[in-house]
């Protein structure tokens, strides 16, 4: 197979735009191919949980080893604003399966199942001749792992699954099987294992879905302690300071104080859960990984398959390590909606660059499709990136990239929230929650240290950014809020810390309307106007 065969069909028109396609018509999956298309890659995507942007060896980390992300990084392209549109497992995986932001495929949380009819891209791979296969975390809604449309092979755990053997057990083709070992290892014998037995002359899609590295972090015991004596260095927004927290929403520094707080982490204090020692268990637990990407490759490089096959790796969100003084996801700061995003196709992707293209997971499914020489269906809202990392593309890519997180009430700290993510701007709205916005410019304040939301000198540019979001959110059919029941859990607050916060000063007026310090005096009690006798009572607003 050439490369030149295959770059005609990379100039695929972006999903919403392309030519009538039927998503499904009476159960038939086949999709137009793309003008000029050349024969089908192979296709390999790796998913891992939890894994922030930042921790891989080639993005200059001190001290963690991941040689074989280095190498898909050296061989490929390190697309460097990969994000998550919405930053929690269930989510963000529908949005991989399904290319659709999750107001359109309504998987808003981690406890709510698929919807009926629910159209995954693996399906239309199916019926286009790929083997397909999946192995590993599904999560997607409740706690089954019965197999799911669009997977020949199916190897799958319930729900957030086990590091260790465990007596639930794996869910194989629909038969309950024991585990007989770590988890990364053993899910990446089975992939391996099927990999192996896929005739070379015929496509597969294999879906390697990692539980790593997803809280509580369990190592591989091979790499337990390996980093137990590196120094770890806290992010510059952690301490709680006037000067971090500076015209910050109130309901981030109250929930420094809760389940996702450094003051309470996950209900313990911060002395039985240290931060430092937390991360470097986290980077422990990624080695297994690692490791697993290197079997996976050098498999299909002693096959003759690596030339033809088009690698992705991504995490399914980030994860704060005290950014802000919050652990782990869900808001629209960097730390969480941000992940690794790196992809490797010999003679089409360029080897050992570095791309700003703003990618997301909602283009995982596009992309996938084209490498397959296939249109994308004009239900999903991602696109593929193929064209533009090959530098063939002919339609100029997205400038910008809706973020969106729907409160959830297990987790009621965090607000329902909406973001807009531009190369320079990420401007983010809350949604019932009195409180104030956020603005930042991504280029000169990457750690979103400065919240510009109240500066005159932007208030055009938040007006500009508010419409671009409501117009993406009216274009893709955003415009309702998602309820589904729950419960409350993880509501506590740590008795010993920090109480309830204060709104931004600037929220601060006195009554004739001037800005007014939150530390000036005041008076104890606001007292009315007296009235001249005989003037009626002046009706108040409710």
């Amino acid at each position: 197979m050439t490369s030149l065969c295959l770059l005609a069909l990379l100039a695929a028109p972006p999903a919403g735009e392309a030519d009538a396609v039927p998503a499904a018509v009476n159960g038939d999956f086949s999709l137009p191919a793309l003008a000029g298309a050349g024969q089908p890659k192979n296709i390999l995507f790796i998913l891992t949980d939890d894994h922030r942007y930042d921790a891989m060896g080639f993005m200059g980390h001190p001290f963690l080893e991941t040689p074989h992300m280095d190498r898909i990084a050296r061989e490929g392209t390190n697309f460097t604003a990969g994000y998550v549109t919405t930053s929690l497992c269930s989510p963000s995986r529908a949005s991989i399966l399904t290319g659709q932001y999750a107001h359109n495929h309504k998987i808003v949380d981690n406890n709510t199942l698929a919807p009926e009819g629910t159209l995954f891209f693996t399906q239309y791979l199916q019926a286009a001749g790929y083997h397909t296969g999946f192995f590993g975390k599904w999560h997607m809604g409740g706690h089954s792992d019965d197999p799911r449309p669009g997977f020949d092979r199916w190897v799958s755990f319930r729900g957030q699954g086990h590091y260790p053997v465990h007596k639930s057990g794996l869910n194989v083709d629909g038969q309950r099987v024991q585990r007989t070992g770590y988890i990364t290892d053993e899910l990446t014998d089975y992939c391996t294992q099927w990999l192996e037995q896929q005739p070379t002359d015929e496509p597969f899609f294999c879906y390697l879905s990692h539980k790593a590295v997803h809280a509580n972090f369990q190592p591989a015991d091979r790499h337990l302690g390996r980093y137990a004596d590196e120094p770890v260095e806290m992010p510059s927004t952690f301490a709680d300071t006037p000067e971090n927290f500076a015209d910050k929403p109130r309901w981030v520094r109250d929930q420094r104080n809760s389940w996702h707080g450094v003051e309470f982490p996950y209900h313990t204090s911060p002395e039985q859960m240290d931060v430092r020692d937390y991360y470097r268990r986290y980077c422990e637990t990624l080695l297994a990984v690692d490791e697993s990407i290197g079997k996976v490759l050098a498999l299909l490089e002693e096959r003759g398959q690596l030339q033809d096959t088009l690698v992705i790796y991504m995490g399914d969100n980030g994860f704060q390590f005290g950014e802000h003084g919050l652990i782990d996801k869900r808001c629209a700061y960097e730390a969480s909606m941000r992940v690794p995003f790196l992809a490797m196709l010999p003679g089409v992707i360029p080897s050992g660059q570095s791309s700003d293209l703003v990618v997301a997971n909602i283009d995982i499914g596009p992309t996938c499709l084209a490498a397959a020489g296939l249109q994308a269906p004009p239900h999903m809202d991602g696109q593929s990136f193929l064209a533009h990392a090959a530098g063939t593309a002919s339609e100029p890519w997205r400038d910008t990239l809706l973020y969106e997180y729907f409160w959830e009430r297990n987790f009621p700290h965090t607000p329902t929230q909406h973001a807009i993510r531009t190369p320079r701007y990420k401007y983010i709205r809350y949604y019932g929650v009195w409180d104030t916005d956020e603005l930042y410019d991504m280029q000169n304040d990457p750690e979103e240290t400065t919240n510009l939301i109240n500066r005159p000198e932007h208030a055009k540019l938040v007006r500009e950014l508010d419409t671009r979001l409501f117009n993406e959110l009216e274009r893709t059919g955003g415009m309702n809020i998602p309820l589904y029941p729950g419960m409350n859990s993880a509501r506590l607050r740590n008795a010993e810390t920090s109480r309830g916060h204060d709104f931004p000063e600037w929220f601060y007026r006195d009554p004739s309307g001037d800005a007014k310090s939150r530390n000036a005096p005041r008076d104890a009690a606001v007292k009315a106007p007296k009235k001249a006798a005989g003037e009626p009572a002046k009706a108040t607003a409710n």
